[in-house]
């Protein structure tokens, strides 16, 4: 099977396992992910056929909606790509991208022992642009909306030190979560072309923040958290 057979099988997989999906963790996020990293691709020396597994592959079961479990997606994409007979060298690399792509991953502690590579750095850059400007806030209350979120109260503050297990169980209002994560993923990018996308993106939230205050009080228009 070739490369291209392999990629064109993942995504009829990924399309079918995720059909009926939460809308901001479905296929359209997988393929939006898949373009990013593709695009990303072409500016660095990787391994194309990893970078595209680990973007259509990196939330085939995202812990959140299985109960938290981190081991579901990792187990159903190994099993996947060995059906599809794909070297144990490419399947090893994929499922290291899947257990260590998110940003709650980088909420522990034990930095210096995570796993690292070029590959890595451009999916995770091309997940991470998905959770910025324009599509990131749509995601971010789509989730909150799936959640029943508060949309914003202006008595629970952000929680900017979370640990990883207080990030997995927050309930906190959807705004928080700008503070929480959102507005870190900027500086947080490993690539100049994920460093150049970001930055649009940032200021586009910043914006948004900033009309969201004003809406929410217009007698007090500059009330909030917004930095």
């Amino acid at each position: 099977m070739t490369n291209s057979e392999i990629v064109e099988q993942t995504i009829a997989f990924v399309k079918e396992t995720l059909q009926g999906a939460e809308g901001g963790h479905d296929w359209f996020h997988i393929q939006r992910v898949f373009n990013n990293t593709l695009l990303i691709a072409k500016e660095e020396n990787v391994d194309i056929l990893v970078v595209s597994l680990g973007a259509l592959l990196h939330d085939i079961a995202d812990a959140k909606f299985n109960n938290g479990d981190e081991t579901v997606g990792p187990k159903l994409a190994h099993q996947f790509l060995t059906d599809l007979k794909v070297d144990h060298k490419t399947i090893d690399h994929v499922i290291q991208i899947i257990e260590n792509i998110s940003f709650k991953n980088s909420l522990e502690k034990n930095k210096e022992e995570r796993f690292s590579s070029l590959e890595l750095a451009v999916v995770q850059d091309a997940d991470r642009l998905d959770a910025m400007g324009a599509i990131g806030i749509a995601r971010a209350f789509n989730y909150g909306g799936f959640k029943n979120r508060e949309l914003y109260n202006p008595e629970i503050a952000p929680n900017l030190k979370m640990s990883k297990e207080e990030y997995k169980k927050s309930k906190a209002p959807t705004l928080n979560h700008f503070y929480e994560k959102l507005l870190f993923l900027k500086d947080k990018m490993n690539t100049q072309t994920g460093e150049k996308l970001a930055e649009e993106r940032h200021e586009y939230m910043l914006g948004f923040l900033k009309q969201f205050y004003q809406e929410w009080n217009p007698l007090e228009p500059h009330t909030g958290f917004i930095i």
